[in-house]
């Protein structure tokens, strides 16, 4: 069975998977000769119970296969001629590969199944609950849908605001501010976002730049160094978006805040505030109040809307006129 999401697939390698767990779960190749180019394109790990029982069609070709504690005591109890049945009800599912937990010793049998069927077995001595965790954990990360944006990502308020506009608008000069007021920085001019389930955006700064702010006049500076490891994050929620533009006088800006603008990245919409940029007007303070102005909103308090409302009743109880 291969899953369908509706997105890009992404994959990773059974081999680039061995590489990058084999320090921390200290895993072995049993079969290694054969399908370690093998494709895994689902963070989600599978238990190989129910198909060595014979519900063989609820198999996901791309998922890791665990097979623990209860599927080896399960195999150990059959008879040969039922365990040799059983694991041959793997071939033909084109399993991307098997991990054997707690350390524990498999049948030839499904070795020999394995190499033939190109199937990559590894063994690690970690219980099934902690592999799985770290194994998702990694696929996770290495899995999500991501792009990437010019911009400028900072936590206000434990808030994730992502700054944008044109090069030169002012959005690392105005992060700098923030910072000074005790924001933290995560990420200046290359900002990455990830997709973390179904409504989640995670951003991130590349790691060539990592905690270093670009400023016309002064150059390269790193935040880190000069404001200590607190001024900075490593990667951050993106809640909101703030997009700075030139102040246009014959233009039209929402005075009432009734308006909601928004924008997407990777299938998920994000609020967005359009904001003018023009002299005399403090725009690090401005993203400050509407940071603020979001956390009400999360709690159902609209004062921009509480407002028109008790207008228009009020003039809707307005006694008319004398004739």
């Amino acid at each position: 069975m291969q899953e369908s999401t509706g997105q890009p697939q992404m994959s990773v390698s059974v081999g680039e998977l061995f590489r990058a767990a084999a320090a921390d779960l200290q895993l072995e190749g049993l079969q290694i000769d054969r399908g370690m180019d093998n494709d895994i394109s689902s963070p989600r790990i599978q238990k190989l119970g129910l198909a060595l029982a014979g519900y063989t069609h609820y198999l996901h070709s791309n998922r890791v296969q665990i097979l623990g504690g209860s599927e080896v005591n399960y195999l150990n109890i059959l008879g040969d001629a039922e365990r040799c049945k059983a694991l041959q009800g793997l071939r033909g599912h084109n399993i991307c590969c098997i991990v054997i937990t707690k350390g524990l010793a498999v049948p030839d049998e499904l070795i020999s199944v394995a190499r033939e069927e190109h199937i990559p077995v590894l063994r690690t001595r970690s219980l099934s609950s902690v592999a799985i965790s770290k194994i998702g954990e990694y696929l996770d990360e290495r899995l999500a849908l991501r792009t990437s944006v010019h911009g400028v990502l900072l936590d206000v308020f434990g808030l994730g605001v992502l700054l944008l506009g044109p090069s030169g608008i002012g959005k690392s000069e105005c992060g700098l501010e923030l910072i000074l007021r005790g924001h933290r920085l995560v990420a200046d001019d290359f900002v990455e976002i990830t997709r973390r389930g179904l409504e989640r955006l995670v951003g991130s700064g590349g790691p060539v730049l990592k905690y270093h702010m670009e400023l016309r006049g002064l150059g390269i500076i790193d935040i880190k160094e000069l404001f200590g490891i607190s001024a900075t994050g490593h990667s951050q929620n993106i809640d909101m978006v703030v997009r700075l533009e030139k102040w246009k006088a014959d233009a039209e800006y929402d005075r009432l805040g009734l308006e909601q603008s928004d924008i997407e990245f990777l299938g998920i919409v994000l609020p967005v505030i359009d904001m003018p940029v023009a002299p005399g007007r403090n725009v690090s303070t401005l993203i400050e109040v509407a940071a603020r102005v979001h956390l009400l909103r999360k709690r159902g308090f609209l004062p921009s809307r509480e407002l028109h409302e008790s207008r228009s009743l009020g003039k809707a109880n307005r006694p008319a006129a004398p004739s």
